[in-house]
């Protein structure tokens, strides 16, 4: 059976190039919103971390009406750290739309996202975007791509590719560059052309895949899915089976069933082969399971997930002014959070330790784990975070391997010099070079993992904030030897009270302060940046000593340098391996491990011995 009044496809792109956008375009075009109705920009970016940082993090379904067509369509995240949800959704999908900058071209999320795309033989529509950019160089660009699809092995007929070039943003596009189209229409008219519509037997026993885990408070979990075969109905009897997990053989019930119209979801009775289902009423339904009749219960194979390659410890909050900001603040509900955030995402690993204070929490890099500490932080949790580490393996011989990255980076001609000479200490080794147009350079690097942790925040002050860097997973390599991390100590509070001016006024001689006056400092805490390599500690609670010759009042004139406030990326790449970084609702606070400064004297003396 072919559905031809069905079309799924998933929109990929590398971050930034207009993925959110273009689905925005399309669902008012096809008629979604009421032709007065206010729509917000990106409306697909639903969660308010995704709305600030202008990212997609998490897939979203959506489906529009093109005549008599559902063109049912996946908004993907571009940014390499949730390539765990682009691998699984596209499972669910019959072709994709590439995105691509007009400007910038292919670059890595590019070439990961449209390998995995060629891997499960999809149809691919290349979408130049950003066409009305005064700099876009379509032509250039389409010979980067065709250069990217022969790189990747692509067969003939998906390297007979249709191109459409397009601005989301002006809700245009055309199968000529040199010609403005005037809606959306070429790409409407591509997709129901060259996409092939879904095929299955609709009288065979059910198969659902389930690729998408999507969570409610009012009905739990939420399993998305393509009907494969056969048709399912509200209140049929299915049974749940994993292809990767044998232990996985449960009789459930649907309790009801969903279709996706414009951003929402319709209750139906029955959906058929093709169609993009959501079920809820399952308890403990996961990723990569397959709903089928009871009859022939055969799970559908499932594209393994990649492997976290770095790790932080998650531990409750033991500093002095613990408990008095956050709501969650016990090992029971740091325990809980963490293990509810698996629900929903595939590429989380949680593991516990030999202490209940703490739990090993793996992801796919500094930007997934910030993510979910941001939303923790919101929730009212607090708690304290470890320096990022990766994780290592070892190959049959014993020998050492570490997560490699790739790293495209594009600096002004002038930065070149100095980029290479500090990737270079952290033993990256430079792949390639080459000028573009404007005054540019982009410099290919082979980088451990390891060397890119705290890196960004050090480039954008070399670069002066123009510089941008774009990272994509390499596998692993042999282990390249030690990293120094900081060349810079850390200024720590001497004893616990209120910073005071005069106080901060003499430390601030001695470095950068994160702090100003009037906030609660604890012995131990970190409240600056040394300007020389080693720790010192620093009493910025001290007060000016009152004598019958000296003017409690004459502190007003002590001029103080505004302190560097840290966000939360900030605070994670500036922490050593010796520092938690303290986590509250209201306060990001960073802290020496071992407070007491004897005792944290005496580990490092150790540390050095052995």
């Amino acid at each position: 059976m072919i559905r031809e009044d069905v079309r799924n496809i998933a929109i990929i792109a590398h971050v930034d190039h207009g993925k959110t956008t273009l689905v925005d375009v399309l669902l008012k075009q096809s008629g979604v919103f009421r032709s007065n109705q206010e729509v917000a920009e990106r409306v697909m970016d639903s969660n308010d971390i995704e709305k600030e940082r202008g990212i997609t993090i998490l897939s979203k379904n959506t489906a529009v009406m093109y005549g008599d067509t559902k063109i049912n369509i996946i908004d993907t995240p571009g940014h390499a750290d949730f390539g765990g949800e682009v691998e699984r959704v596209l499972k669910m999908v019959n072709g994709v739309i590439l995105v691509v900058d007009a400007f910038e071209g292919a670059m890595p999320q590019t070439k990961f996202v449209l390998k995995k795309a060629l891997e499960l033989d999809l149809p691919v529509i290349v979408c130049v975007n950003k066409i009305d950019r005064p700099e876009a160089r379509p032509e250039g660009v389409i010979d980067e791509i065709l250069e990217l699809f022969i790189d990747l092995d692509a067969s003939e007929e998906q390297l007979d590719c249709p191109f459409i070039f397009a601005s989301a943003k002006e809700g245009i596009a055309s199968l000529d560059y040199n010609e403005p189209g005037t809606d959306m229409k070429p790409l409407f008219e591509t997709i129901i052309d060259y996409i092939p519509a879904p095929t299955g037997d609709k009288n065979a026993a059910t198969q659902i895949l389930i690729s998408t885990i999507d969570y409610n408070e009012y009905v739990g979990r939420i399993g998305v899915g393509k009907v494969d075969n056969g048709t399912i109905k509200v209140n049929q009897e299915v049974v749940m089976v994993n292809a990767h997990d044998e232990s996985v053989n449960k009789k459930v019930k649907i309790s009801k069933l969903y279709e996706f119209d414009g951003l929402n979801k319709v209750e139906v009775t029955e959906a058929t082969v093709g169609s993009i289902v959501a079920i809820s009423g399952i308890a403990d339904i996961h990723i990569g399971d397959t709903l089928c009749s009871p009859e022939n219960p055969t799970p559908i194979p499932f594209q393994k997930i990649s492997e976290p390659t770095i790790a932080m410890h998650f531990i409750v909050n033991d500093s002095p002014l613990a408990g008095q900001e956050g709501k969650f603040v016990t090992s029971r509900h740091l325990r809980e959070r963490l293990f509810r955030e698996l629900n929903t995402d595939v590429s989380l690993r949680v593991e516990e330790t030999d202490t209940t204070e703490s739990y090993k929490v793996s992801g796919r890099g500094e930007l997934h784990l910030s993510v979910l500490i941001e939303n923790m932080r919101r929730e009212g949790y607090e708690f304290a975070v470890s320096k990022a580490e990766v994780l290592y393996k070892t190959d049959e011989s014993g020998q050492k391997l570490e997560p490699m990255e790739t790293a495209i980076i594009d600096v002004a001609d002038e930065f070149s010099g100095t980029v290479i000479s500090m990737l270079n200490q952290r033993k990256g080794e430079l792949q390639g070079m080459s000028t573009t147009n404007g005054g540019y350079t982009r410099l290919e690097f082979s980088i451990p993992s390891r060397g890119l942790i705290g890196f960004r925040g050090e480039f954008l002050t070399a670069t002066k904030g123009t510089g941008i860097i774009n990272t994509l997973f390499d596998g692993y390599g042999p282990f390249k030897g030690e990293i120094q991390y900081r060349k810079q100590g850390s200024l720590i509070a001497f004893e616990s009270g209120e910073t005071i001016t005069y106080g901060l006024f003499n430390a601030q001689e001695r470095g950068t302060l994160f702090v100003g006056p009037g906030e609660k400092v604890y012995a131990g805490m970190v409240i600056g940046q040394n300007g020389k390599a080693e720790d010192i500690e620093v009493n910025v609670c001290k007060r000016k000593q009152l004598t019958n010759t000296r003017a409690s009042g004459s502190d007003d004139a002590l001029k103080l340098t505004p302190p560097r406030i840290l966000s939360l990326e900030q605070a994670l790449e500036f922490i050593d391996t010796d520092e938690l970084l303290e986590i509250t609702p209201d306060n990001i606070r960073i802290r020496k491990k071992i407070l007491d400064p004897t005792l944290r004297m005496r580990a490092k003396r150790n540390m050095q011995n052995s």
